[in-house]
């Protein structure tokens, strides 16, 4: 597990890292079938990891520095009840998502890049296969107990098994983003990023100001980075600007938008569109669902004047 003063130093010294695309856009776009899987992409954990590890490693060649585990939708409680297996074989299947990744880090030959393996951890919403994770409004029933509760069993697991950092995302409520700040104090030695999904240009998708919950999210040392994920590109930059005095002293903005093109706006995903997210202290960019290899390949290009280590991810584009 990287410590924080390390993945700081990887930002501040060749900044920004640059994140993977939607790691199920890609293993869909291979012939996995996941649509209407109440376990999404984390079932190949259990069906086909050799899948997830190819997938992974195309992102890398494709000029990713950080590699996103196949947990998103991964819970001890979903692995007992959707595969019938113990509590026990659960956790290891959840532990298996960050072996995977290490794993494939660790037979990539990156030059002179660092790689960070981050934990997948989705909100409760993600269990509930209902789409609630765009409202929270499951949020609303439970409290911040019930919610701390629920991660935890997720955390323990991604920290065991040796994930660089933590990545919350799509947190849809403040409360359930107050469970996650709460509970990061009960793993002192894990670092993290915290990621909201935005229903407009200043309110996350409960109706908060995201001022508000960039706050909160502020409130814990431990997280490096906060921001959104899986919102349309052209609501980013007016987000982070509505909360820019909100960002604590050492934090940075991750951002990683979905491709946009089922929105009704007149642009979607681009390369180009970093350049103004970075200027307003992005530190972590890429991309969320729709984005594949050779999105991430022309967002190296356009960031680092580099290309990928390998063509062939860019011959995928989803």
């Amino acid at each position: 597990m990287a410590s924080s003063a390390c993945i700081k130093r990887m930002i501040l010294g060749d900044g920004p890292l640059i994140l993977d695309g939607g790691l199920a856009t890609e293993l869909e776009a291979r012939g996995a079938e996941l649509q209407g899987d109440p376990l999404w992409s984390a079932r190949l954990l259990h069906t086909n990891p050799q899948a997830i590890k190819e997938a992974h490693s195309r992102f890398l060649l494709s000029g990713a520095d950080v590699i996103t585990t196949a947990t998103y939708q991964a819970s001890v409680q979903g692995f007992i009840s959707h595969l019938g297996v113990s509590c026990d074989e659960a956790r290891e299947l959840l532990m298996s998502g960050v072996h995977l990744a290490k794993e494939t880090v660790e037979t990539f030959r990156p030059g002179d890049r660092s790689l960070l393996v981050a934990g997948s951890v989705g909100p409760y919403g993600a269990f509930l296969h209902d789409g609630s994770e765009y409202s929270g409004a499951y949020a609303q029933r439970m409290s911040v107990e019930e919610l701390k509760l629920w991660h935890k069993a997720q955390v323990e697991c991604l920290a065991a098994a040796g994930a660089d950092l933590v990545a919350f995302e799509t947190i849809p409520s403040i409360k359930e983003a107050q469970a996650v700040v709460e509970l990061l104090r009960e793993f002192p030695d894990c670092n993290a990023w915290l990621s909201f999904s935005c229903k407009d240009e200043k309110h996350i998708s409960d109706g908060s100001p995201f001022v508000d919950a960039v706050r909160l999210a502020c409130r814990s040392p431990q997280l490096l980075a906060v921001g959104v994920n899986c919102c349309h590109p052209a609501v980013v930059e007016p987000l982070l600007d509505s909360a820019r005095a909100a960002l604590g002293p050492g934090v940075s903005w991750v951002v990683y938008p979905n491709s946009g093109e089922e929105w009704d706006w007149t642009a979607g995903w681009t390369p180009e569109l970093s350049g103004a997210w970075l200027k307003q202290g992005a530190a972590l960019l890429g991309g969320c669902c729709r984005i594949g290899p050779a999105h991430i390949a022309a967002l190296r290009r356009q960031l680092k004047g580099s290309s990928s280590s390998s063509s062939d991810p860019a011959d995928s584009n989803t």
